[in-house]
Parts: structure tokens; C-alpha cells; sequence
């Protein structure tokens, strides 16, 4: 099944709720619109309201739509309180929106766009719906993560805001690496609290609108390779629905595409860089974000916990 799982493989659905970051286009859109064939009552979180009404109307099933803009925390706070005013259970956050390679500029908080967008909007979003989670049997926080996890990656403490500097590129990774450190820690503190996982997946490298703003550099290469080296946003967003829905799946894992170097291909459970499972890291990273957000998740770490989930998460 590991080579072939399809979105034929999806159970149904029916009186789930799902929310989906960044779901008018590309990886976010199928990704909803699979779900809500499978009978998911499915929000849209986007930030044009407009397109995603547009994206709605071209899914099948219930299908709405919720403004979201994560580069702004006034914005995921009034998102956050409209969810919640609509429904008293979540069953599926998947946290997909992201922006890459993008120029040196800020969120509106003051963030490194790519870390304030990618990671710590996710990152409040994920504390301020928690709770609507942890009920429910089978519910997941689903993050989506890339290959870029292992560029130039690490988690730059001494200037996370790239003020000194700014590499787009090594800006990218941090944050794709921060998406993975906080799956796992946010697992090692679900373990003994409620029915929820958390699980990360990645979706190889898809012709998306997502690279736009890759340097000149890669343009070029890239846009000879396509043809090779992308698959369709429908196979990239295979690995996220198969982490989504799979009853197979564990806390902590990670889901990519199967082929080689997890370029293309049909998802499989997949290992992250070594970087991308240093607890101490992890657990600095998740305090300096609730500092940042100032969102406290109803979830606590203790060393009980971190036991449990090792064998799920150390691949």
C-alpha cells in the first residue's frame, strides 16, 4: 500500500470537521477538496476571502470559507474566535499555508516573514483551537513541512528575525525545520492528554505557486527540470491527507512522497534530518514561540511524556 495509496484509500469522512490553512490553491486546495468528497465538513482558512470563496465553489460537499491571514496575530486570534463560535469540536487542523524563498520583509507583528507565516502563525493557531481537539477520538494537527527542511537549516536563537542578515533560502529552511521541532514537541505533550496526534508531512517538490519567488538562480534550472523533477499538486498533496486520514498512522510521524531522493511518488512514512529531532532544540524553540505569540497551549511537557512518545517520534 506504502507505493500506491491514493486518495481512494481515504475513509470516510462523514460529521468530521476540517480545517485547512492556505486552501484556495495549489497543495491546500486538494487537499480540502479530497476531504470534502470523503464527506468532511471542510474551512477553507485563507486570506483572500474572495478566492477561496471562488475555490469553494468549485469543491463538492460542505465546503466554507474562513479569513485567515497568518502573518498578522490579531488575524489568527479573530479566526480562531469565529471557529469557535461555529463548531464545538475540530477533528483535522492542517497547518499548509506557507510563503517561500520570499524577499527580506516582515508580518505585520515584526516576524521574518517566512518564520512568522510558515511557523509561528501555525504555531498560535494550533494553541487557540487546541482544545476544541483534544476530545476528540481521532483528531490530528497535521503540519506540512518540505525537502527544505534539510537547506541550510538550523534554528538561528541569536537572531531568529534575520535582522543581521537574510538568506532567503537558509530563511525557508528554518522555518520548514521549525514546522517539524514543533510537530514533535507538540506530540511528546499530547501523549497522556486526550485522543489528539500530531503528525508532519512534506510534499516532495510540486509545480505549485509556491516557488514564485525563488532566486533567478534556481528559476532557470528549475523551469528546464519541471518536467522531471515536480509532480502535480494533487500527488504532493497525498503525503498530508495520507497523515490526515490514514488510521495506520502514529503521533510523530513524518509522510512524504515515496520516490527517490522523496522528490515524487506515492506517500510513505519517512525519516527528517538528525537536526530536526534534537529535544532541547525543540523545547527552546516551543518556549521562545509561546513568548513571541503569547499563546499558551492547554498541553504541558513532563518527562513521562517524552518517554511515551519517544518511540513514535526517533525514527
Amino acid at each position: 500500500m506504502d507505493k500506491k495509496w491514493t486518495t481512494a484509500n481515504i475513509p470516510g469522512q462523514q460529521r468530521r470537521v476540517a480545517v485547512v490553512t492556505g486552501a484556495n490553491t495549489g497543495l491546500g486546495y486538494e487537499t480540502a477538496k479530497a476531504l470534502a468528497e470523503r464527506g468532511a465538513s471542510v474551512v477553507l482558512a485563507v486570506r483572500d476571502v474572495e478566492k477561496g470563496e471562488r475555490a469553494a465553489a468549485r469543491m463538492t460537499g460542505d465546503v466554507t470559507v474562513q479569513a485567515l491571514d497568518l502573518t498578522s496575530l490579531d488575524s489568527v486570534h479573530t479566526a480562531s474566535a469565529a471557529l469557535r463560535s461555529r463548531f464545538d469540536r475540530i477533528d483535522l487542523l492542517i497547518n499548509n499555508a506557507g510563503v517561500m524563498y520570499t524577499p527580506k520583509q516582515t508580518t505585520r507583528d515584526g516576524f521574518e516573514m517566512q518564520f512568522g507565516t510558515n511557523h509561528l502563525g501555525h504555531f498560535a493557531l494550533t494553541g487557540l483551537l487546541l482544545d476544541l481537539m483534544l476530545p476528540v477520538p481521532g483528531s490530528r494537527v497535521v503540519t506540512v513541512s518540505s525537502v527544505g527542511h534539510r537547506i541550510r537549516a538550523a534554528i538561528h536563537f541569536d537572531d531568529l528575525q534575520w535582522e543581521r542578515s537574510y538568506s532567503r533560502v537558509a530563511a525557508y529552511g528554518q522555518s520548514k525545520l521549525a514546522n517539524l521541532m514543533f510537530t514533535y514537541e507538540l506530540q511528546r505533550r499530547l501523549v497522556t492528554r486526550g485522543h489528539t496526534v500530531a503528525v508532519a508531512a512534506h510534499p516532495g517538490v510540486s509545480s505549485t505557486e509556491l516557488a514564485r519567488n525563488s532566486p533567478a538562480a534556481l528559476r532557470v534550472p528549475l523551469t528546464w527540470l519541471a518536467p522531471l523533477i515536480t509532480q502535480t499538486p494533487a500527488m504532493g498533496a497525498l503525503p498530508t491527507l495520507r497523515a490526515a486520514t490514514d488510521p495506520a498512522v502514529l503521533g510523530g510521524q513524518y509522510y512524504g512522497p515515496g520516490g527517490r531522493f522523496e522528490v515524487m511518488g506515492h506517500p510513505r512514512l519517512v525519516t527528517s534530518s538528525p537536526e530536526s529531532y534534537e529535544v532541547a532544540v525543540q523545547q527552546r524553540l516551543w518556549a521562545v514561540s509561546e513568548d513571541l505569540t503569547g499563546v499558551k497551549f492547554p498541553v504541558v511537557r513532563s518527562e513521562q511524556n517524552s518517554s511515551a512518545a519517544g518511540s513514535a517520534i526517533a525514527m
